[in-house]
């Protein structure tokens, strides 16, 4: 790979995983807000409870990690019937640090380990790329959806500090170690030139 192409592909690895650290922060931002009446509580109609949609997310990480990079350690899937919040965050912590290494290595610093991304084993491959990151966070983010849906249908709407917390990316981006200049302007600047963390 040409020098500037693999710079600019080191830097969107960069971008890629604190992007991944951002959505992450936002599911641990719900999950810290969430009613503990609402976590196991059946919503209406024929759909997950909180506790397994969160659940969920975890497990499709672990899929992800064990179909696309299986050389890092996949962390241990959750039983949805079973798991804490405090059980939830965890797992999802450890779940968003081996995604971010796996982001890392598929558009970076692994030098070419990633080369596929497989979201399941029926689903046909993708070259590694960007296209894999806005996949991871589309799913999330429609997930992440639902819960704010439903924590609502079941009394238990969420602050609006929350709310509007999860949209506030400039401070979840500080917050996930982007540098951050006056005004609390992303420096979008180490982008263009390659400056370093």
């Amino acid at each position: 790979m040409a020098t500037r192409q693999r710079q600019v592909h080191t830097q969107l690895g960069r971008v890629a995983v604190r992007t991944f650290a951002v959505n992450d922060r936002m599911n641990q931002i719900i999950i810290e807000h969430l009613a503990p009446s609402v976590w196991k509580a059946k919503p209406p109609g024929n759909v997950r409870t909180i506790a397994a949609i969160f659940t969920h997310m975890h497990n499709v990480r672990t899929k992800w990690i064990r179909l696309s990079a299986p050389h890092l350690k996949v962390p241990a899937q959750l039983s949805r019937a079973h798991c804490t919040p405090l059980e939830v965050r965890a797992a999802l912590t450890e779940s968003a640090a081996r995604c971010e290494e796996m982001l890392a290595e598929a558009l970076g610093e692994g030098e070419g380990r990633v080369q596929e991304f497989l979201r399941d084993g029926w689903a046909q491959p993708w070259p590694a790329g960007p296209e894999m990151l806005c996949y991871m966070i589309a799913h999330e983010a429609h997930h992440r959806g639902q819960v704010c849906m439903l924590a609502h249908q079941l009394g238990s709407k969420l602050p609006m500090k929350v709310m509007s917390g999860i949209w506030n990316w400039e401070k979840l981006w500080k917050e996930c170690g982007a540098p951050i200049g006056p005004r609390g302007r992303l420096l979008g600047s180490q982008l263009k030139t390659g400056g370093s963390n």
